[in-house]
Parts: structure tokens; sequence; C-alpha cells
């Protein structure tokens, strides 16, 4: 099992940057594909990115492709998602997500076996 925590959420000015960070408990952090997903208020929930095991491949939702970077630290047990030009439609909560079956180019199905709290990030405009 794994749980995570996520922290660096916000409030931010449109044009603004913020890096989100998801700290893993539990052993063998890197045999989890990783993901960010995000709900806005009123919306389901939506896949943002993800990122492999050993961190060589990363995927994106088109709408944060250019602006978001997902990276993990795997002695850190720690994923971070590092988001530039933010636009008052990010405003959301973001999840960090794990699952130890999938392979990363399947993280946006959903579906992940375990999920953090979430933390909110609020684009101001």
């Amino acid at each position: 099992q794994v749980q995570l925590v996520e922290s660096g959420g916000g409030l931010v000015q449109a044009g603004g940057s913020l890096r989100l960070s998801c700290a893993a408990s539990g052993r063998d952090f890197n045999n989890y594909a990783m993901g960010w997903f995000r709900q806005a208020p009123g919306k389901g929930r939506e896949f943002v990115a993800a990122i492999s095991r050993g961190g060589y491949a990363t995927y994106y939702a088109d709408s944060v492709k250019g602006r978001f970077t997902i990276s993990r630290d795997n002695a850190k047990n720690t994923v971070y998602l590092q988001m530039h030009s933010l636009k008052p439609e990010d405003t959301a909560v973001y999840y960090c997500a794990a699952d130890p079956n999938k392979t990363a180019g399947l993280v946006h199905t959903g579906g992940m076996d375990y999920w953090g709290k979430g933390t909110l990030v609020t684009v101001s405009s």
C-alpha cells in the first residue's frame, strides 16, 4: 500500500507559477506509475499528467501541455507538478494518484488504486 499527501496549492494570479508536491509513504515507490488529476468546481475529475516508474516517460492532457511538467524523485518518494502560465480555468483541487499495475500511458483512463486527498489551486484573473 501507499499513502499520498499533496502540498503546494494556493492562490496565484493568472500567468503565475506553482509547484505541487506529492509525498508517498510505503515501500517500492518506484513500482508505481504516478499521475495528477484535477477537479474544478461543479465538474468531474480529469487527467492532468502522468509519469512512468523510472520517470522516463511523461504524458499530458492537451489543456496543460507546454505549461505543466511532471517529474519524480524516487529517492525522495515524491512526485511533482510544476505549473507555469496558470489560467483561471486551471482552478481546481489537484489530486495525486498511484497505481502499481497501470503503465503510465494508461493513467489517463483513471481508476487508479491510490489517491491523495487533494490540494486546492486557485488562479485569479
